[in-house]
């Protein structure tokens, strides 16, 4: 039988689930995030990680077929060519961007979804003035980044992440106002959700006896995996998410955007 590893981190702890082929739930584990200075996140991540596919009963992982993770929107870090962090990450919640908000104002369409103090496209523009800008090679989620731990492949992010970055998830391409930034740093490729990107690299397969052919895939935002996760699949039907924040999710076929009440569409399928 196949197994399927979801990953979620949040914003006080990660935790994760397997579930078999019919969805039934075979195993759970969670870690704790300790207090720590904000230098010390990625190496959190990483260690929550590694400690929870640790904690996976070793028969379930020796049948794991795919993995994905979701993480905290807007939480972003900047790597260099090996995908080591080069400073320190920012959280979703960080409104460092605010100082960067009349120069959003003037690139970005009105009302566009990057037009928050706490957006990723915030983020990054307040991040090219530090001086570690200039050893930055990539700019990733905190969903993108935990990935590539695990498959090797540097600059892959999915749609559900890129979209508070800018990219078009109608037309599934960075637009041309945010192309012509032209910021000195390699942007994600954006994927759909879920889509397989590499088999799991062959010394963390033989380390936890994970089976080698299984694939790590395109994750997805904590929310948007809490709203896939309730069943809810009809025009109409909408889902509350409470964790370190409260998040409303409902499913329409009409895209809302508008920035001053912070509400924004996401795609799905």
């Amino acid at each position: 039988m196949d197994f399927y590893l979801g990953i979620d981190f949040g914003t006080s702890g990660a935790r994760t689930v397997v579930i078999d082929e019919q969805a039934c739930i075979q195993a759970e584990a969670r870690f704790l995030f300790e207090r720590s200075e904000i230098s010390d996140l990625a190496s959190d991540w990483k260690r929550a990680l590694f400690t929870l596919l640790e904690r996976i009963p070793q028969e379930l992982r020796q049948q794991m077929r795919a993995i994905a993770i979701n993480g905290t929107s807007s939480t972003v870090l900047m790597c260099d060519a090996a995908g080591k962090p080069v400073d320190a990450p920012l959280l979703y919640n960080d409104a460092r961007g605010a100082v960067v908000m009349e120069e959003l104002r003037s690139i970005a369409p009105s009302n566009h979804t990057v037009l928050s103090a706490t957006s990723s496209l915030a983020k990054l523009l307040w991040m090219s003035q530090l001086p570690s800008f200039a050893q930055a090679i990539y700019f990733l989620h905190q969903a993108d980044w935990l990935a590539f731990l695990l498959h090797g492949q540097l600059g892959i992010s999915d749609y559900h992440n890129a979209l508070k970055l800018g990219y078009d998830v109608e037309e599934l391409k960075y637009p041309e106002w945010l192309e012509n930034l032209k910021i000195k740093i390699h942007l994600p490729l954006v994927v759909t959700p879920g889509t397989p990107i590499a088999e799991l690299r062959s010394e963390i397969a033989d380390q936890f006896g994970f089976r080698r052919d299984c694939i790590v895939c395109a994750g997805t935002t904590d929310s948007i995996a809490a709203f896939l996760a309730s069943g809810a699949k009809s025009p109409g039907e909408a889902v509350t998410s409470l964790g370190s924040t409260l998040v409303l999710k409902l499913l329409s076929r009409t895209r809302v955007e508008d920035a001053r009440y912070g509400i924004y569409s996401h795609r799905l399928g």
